[in-house]
């Protein structure tokens, strides 16, 4: 088995993504954010690969402090173990994991097993995918569109807000100023809209070659239960599949009311991966 860390993106895209676009929406993740990086929207990343014979086994990426991504293509015996020790002997910094749940867990035991601390689940997460929405919806009053730098002081709060509530990361209000600003910049925020009240939104992220993820799904506690964010998300994820053949959102699996809005509108579950944060032991 030979490991191999890679510096130049485009290099590592050109080894990588033919494996992975065979299987583009389980590893629609670790594709969109490759994408970013090859284009200059990450200052700091790493990317490796485990290979045999010239052929991939398993890939990783990581954006500190983002988790490292983890994806197993051959299942080689102890292969987790293996890039577990080439990382630590790199003394690359890994404080959670995301991938499928036993390559994950196989990750995590092993780091912790060489590091000492624990390994705990952070979210049990469902990948869903939807190649049409369901006909026949009920629809919320009001009308989507896309966002602009009018709405950008409400959705900076509705992003903290987010953020809090999801435990996805704490940004600070500049730093959640400046994503909100790239967002809408790159049309991504479309937000739903009912007598000229802006009352949920929600955007899209990671295009791949086929597909698109939808992401920060968000309404105020104030407009909940009305049905907008199902409403908001049928609709423009119908308008999405206009460019794209399917589309793809991640969801917390302790959430039975977001699992069960978007299978209403048609998503579908295709894998369960699992974020796991692993935790130093106390006694450092």
């Amino acid at each position: 088995m030979e490991w191999i860390v890679w510096t130049e993106p485009f290099a590592f895209a050109n080894k990588v993504e033919g494996p992975l676009y065979q299987r583009e929406d389980v590893h629609s993740l670790f594709l969109g954010i490759l994408s970013q990086i090859k284009e200059g929207k990450y200052e700091e990343y790493f990317l490796a690969t485990a290979e045999e014979n010239g052929k991939v086994a398993a890939v990783c990426l990581m954006t500190p402090p983002h988790p490292l991504q983890l994806i197993v293509l051959d299942e080689v015996p102890g292969i987790e173990k293996w890039i577990a020790r080439h990382l630590l002997n790199l003394e690359v910094e890994v404080g959670a994991v995301i991938g499928d749940q036993a390559v994950a867990w196989n990750f995590a035991d092993a780091w912790t097993e060489k590091k000492g601390g624990t390994a705990r689940v952070f979210m049990d997460q469902g990948l869903y995918r939807t190649d049409s929405v369901k006909p026949g919806l009920s629809k919320s009053p009001g009308a989507w569109r896309v966002a602009n730098r009018k709405d950008a002081p409400r959705l900076e709060q509705w992003y903290l807000l987010f953020e809090e509530e999801t435990g996805i990361g704490v940004s600070s209000e500049v730093e959640a100023g400046r994503k909100i600003a790239s967002f809408i910049e790159g049309k991504e925020i479309y937000v739903w809209e009912v007598d000229g009240e802006m009352v949920s939104c929600m955007k899209k992220s990671r295009p791949s070659k086929k597909g698109i993820t939808v992401s920060f799904v968000f309404t105020p506690k104030e407009h909940r239960r009305k049905g907008y964010a199902r409403t908001l998300v049928a609709e423009v994820t119908e308008e999405l599949l206009n460019e794209y053949d399917f589309a793809m959102l991640y969801t917390d699996l302790k959430n039975p009311t977001s699992n069960k809005i978007y299978q209403e509108i048609g998503y579908e579950q295709i894998a369960n991966p699992v974020h796991l944060v692993i935790e130093e032991s106390s006694d450092k």
